[in-house]
């Protein structure tokens, strides 16, 4: 894992790979580059397992344009403006708000958030899968509704889609949403 996270860093700064494995079992290092930085000590080599085994280690994610990788599928509706369906960087996906458009027409599936969720999340699995993730990678999703009475409604078939252990969640109402649409869903998947 050190090993990885200091060739990351040397990827994302230009940087010739350095064995860090080696420098460690000849003393301590510090390295500091920008804002990533990679540290090992002599409490790696202390009797305490859970020092020895959790070495401190900082990485920052980096926004270089190269790592990252737009994300279209015909699958989804296309998005409404200047953005991407998704966005895949550092081994992660983002996924822009869905709605509950149907791919081929761009019309609602109907107007009530029952068949409208049930599309949102269809719509999501197609982005997530061009991506080659799925739903039991997501880690967070945000939920937009335009009534938070709604809540129930959704959560029943929400939790067709996500398995336990669930991803992590936010639920809001809010003042309105894309054409009128009823929900809308976002989420971040690990790759």
């Amino acid at each position: 894992m050190r090993e990885m996270a200091w060739s990351a860093a040397a990827r994302t700064f230009n940087m010739p790979a350095i064995d860090v494995g080696a420098l460690r079992r000849r003393g301590p290092l510090a390295v500091g580059i920008g804002c990533a930085s990679v540290a090992t000590t002599s409490l790696w080599r202390s009797s305490s397992s859970s020092l020895r085994s959790k070495p401190l280690a900082c990485l920052s994610i980096s926004t270089d344009a190269s790592i990252k990788q737009a994300v279209q599928t015909d699958k989804a509706p296309a998005a409404l403006g200047p953005y991407s369906q998704a966005i895949k960087a550092n081994n992660l996906v983002f996924v822009s708000g869905v709605l509950g458009l149907i791919p081929e027409t761009g019309k609602f599936i109907s107007d009530n958030v029952e068949d409208q969720t049930e599309q949102v999340l269809k719509n999501m699995g197609e982005i997530l899968k061009a991506s080659g993730a799925s739903y039991s990678s997501v880690v967070k999703t945000t939920i937009m509704l335009a009534d938070l009475k709604d809540f129930k409604k959704v959560n029943e078939i929400y939790a067709k889609y996500f398995h336990a252990p669930a991803p992590a969640r936010s639920t809001y109402q809010v003042a309105a949403l894309p054409l009128d649409a009823r929900i809308e869903i976002e989420c971040i998947a690990a790759l």
